[in-house]
């Protein structure tokens, strides 16, 4: 077990669990599925943008998303992420400095993933991605029954398994996903077409959802109905990449930085969400390291288990590109993310603590990771 040092984030205020109300604050969780660092922090991989086992049109792909110039490289990639949010939030998981953003989960797929970061637990027992209630309690769900986010939390996913990592049968907050319609008692025009696209227009539905569907009913509902603790969890970098078509999955990225570009812009200006919002940004788990296991997330390939996060808003620090050899775990976000809150998020079953003010702790033992 390695010895390695946590840096831990100064994230939130110091708040009282009876103080939270029509003021707290509102988080966004937005996540996106098994899509790596390396693309985040070095911008599209030579040895994979050049390989036509990948890409269907290396040259065309070069021009949108190459330079010999690694900063300008990921800024053709993910333009908003390095022109705002880097200038403005914090980015962490950059393990060319030594900066770790790691799994505490040994599987290292998505339901294992997804679960740590909602529950704080890396449930030894989610072995699989099969449909399978779960029974651990997630901070969405404590967060909608606390004052202040009472009925005022919302999930939107293109992944239809979040019905059961969320487990809506015990659980009250809105949820949309996969390709479920949206059933609400007076639906928008934008929601009324919305419903007609996936009913009509949509085929070979499988189980992801297309993330600009995702998208427009997001944004939808958080125009008409406030919702103060949003997650959404968009899934076409990790499809794309399981099929091993890199171009899809760089021009997905791409397009994820673009939604969030406007969830920024829409928060900001809004009145409600206006300089009290804050974004949590990050995936559920990394991939294959290399150009011949870029494709693949597991137990055994290297480079499964390293994650980013990605962090912005008025109760967070800014901080730009951490470059601080340190590790946090995704486990840590669930008890964090309820701080920023102001509640302290004590389940039945173990959670990783919350990242705090309380600087550089040299004796972390919780180093899981061989990456």
């Amino acid at each position: 077990m390695k010895l390695l040092i946590s840096f831990f984030l100064c994230f939130f205020l110091t708040r009282t669990e009876a103080q939270p109300n029509q003021s707290a604050p509102n988080i966004f969780i937005i996540t996106t599925d098994g899509f790596r660092w390396q693309e985040i922090y070095n911008g599209a991989d030579s040895l994979i943008i050049n390989n036509p086992a990948y890409v269907k049109d290396t040259a065309l792909l070069n021009l949108m998303y190459w330079d010999n110039d690694v900063n300008e490289r990921r800024r053709m990639l993910m333009p908003f992420v390095w022109q705002t949010l880097a200038k403005k939030g914090s980015l962490y998981g950059n393990r060319n400095y030594g900066n770790k953003v790691s799994l505490a989960n040994s599987y290292r797929f998505s339901y294992a993933g997804y679960n740590e970061i909602l529950t704080g637990y890396a449930d030894p027992y989610i072995t699989s991605n099969r449909k399978k209630w779960n029974t651990n309690e997630n901070l969405l769900e404590f967060l909608n029954t606390r004052p202040g986010y009472q009925n005022k939390v919302a999930a939107f996913t293109s992944w239809n398994l979040f019905e059961y990592i969320l487990n809506r049968k015990q659980g009250n907050m809105y949820l949309n996903n996969g390709y479920e319609a949206i059933k609400q008692d007076s639906l928008t025009a934008t929601e009324i077409l919305f419903n007609a696209v996936q009913e009509n227009a949509v085929f070979n539905v499988g189980s992801t959802r297309n993330d600009m569907l995702t998208f427009v009913a997001a944004k939808e509902y958080i125009q008409k109905n406030h919702p103060k603790v949003v997650f959404i969890g968009f899934g076409e970098t990790d499809e794309y990449a399981h099929d091993g078509h890199y171009d899809d999955y760089l021009q997905s990225a791409h397009q994820f930085d673009a939604y969030l570009a406007r969830l920024w812009y829409l928060v900001n200006t809004d009145p409600f969400y206006k300089n009290n919002t804050s974004f949590m940004i990050t995936t559920d788990h990394g991939r294959g390291k290399k150009s011949n296991t870029w494709k693949r997330h597991d137990l055994v390939t290297a480079g499964s288990s390293s994650c980013w996060l990605i962090t912005i808003g008025p109760e967070v620090e800014s901080n730009g590109e951490v470059k601080v050899k340190s590790e946090i775990f995704s486990n840590q976000l669930a008890k964090t993310i309820a701080a920023i809150a102001g509640f302290a998020f004590n389940p039945t079953h173990p959670a990783g603590d919350a990242l705090s003010t309380s600087a550089i702790n040299k004796n972390s033992n919780t180093g899981l990771t061989k990456d």
